[in-house]
């Protein structure tokens, strides 16, 4: 498979199959493709992952996707403005995702449910109690709001982040809650009471405009029906 990713604010990236090969996705994922790629919707891997899927914010089912009779094209497009990343999935080289990233992959690549090991890290990090698990092997792409940055963490070197940033992180992270210093920094600081907090070894991907603070930003100028 190769692939290319185009666009700036809107991206999409453009997968080039050779015939047989495989490509997977949510219902509804694909925005165009060759005429002879099959699609095939599946639970796959059964009920129990598609209900996991469907709480890391993915739907139950997914679609598969294969050239078939020769080479075949399919392009996947971001849901929102921002950036689409590619990310190598090897054995050992897991990845978790911010819940619903998961634009698409090959057909080696498993998604599954991430929950953190520390329940208050997934009650008050901000960052979710379920997040996504990228495993397997193959490539898998994933959508993020707005610029990604991405900052390598050594043993014991710590990033700290505010709601909803961060985007993405290799497995071998560790995500850690703390509570911002002072009564009155938490009350007027207007960086809320909790920062999450990641712990290196691993790489770690920061999305700079969370949907959140998007839908935030928004809406003090939408008015309701009864206004």
């Amino acid at each position: 498979m190769r692939y290319q990713i185009q666009g700036d604010t809107l991206p999409v990236v453009i997968c080039q199959l050779e015939a047989g090969e495989r490509m997977i996705t949510e219902g509804g994922g694909m925005s165009w493709m060759s005429p002879n790629m099959k699609m095939e919707t599946t639970t796959n891997g059964g009920i129990g992952k598609a209900v996991g899927r469907m709480f890391s914010g993915e739907k139950m089912f997914q679609n598969i996707y294969t050239a078939q009779g020769g080479n075949g094209m399919i392009a996947f497009a971001s849901c929102f403005p921002g950036s689409i990343r590619a990310f190598n999935i090897r054995p050992g080289q897991e990845m978790i995702f911010q819940k619903s990233a998961f634009l698409a992959s090959e057909a080696g690549v498993q998604l599954s449910v991430h929950f953190h090991k520390k329940v208050a890290s997934g009650l008050f990090g901000g960052e979710g109690f379920v997040l996504q698990k990228v495993s397997g092997q193959g490539v898998a792409f994933a959508e993020f709001d707005g610029h990604v940055v991405e900052y390598e963490l050594h043993p014991g070197q710590q990033i700290v982040i505010d709601t909803g940033h961060l985007a993405a992180m290799t497995a071998s992270c560790q995500m850690d809650i703390q509570t911002v210093p002072g009564v009155k920094n938490m009350l007027f600081g207007g960086e809320g009471i909790f920062n999450t907090i990641i712990h290196g070894p691993g790489k770690v991907w920061l999305q700079t405009m969370p949907i959140s603070n998007v839908a935030g930003a928004l809406g003090p100028y939408i008015t309701t029906s009864g206004k």
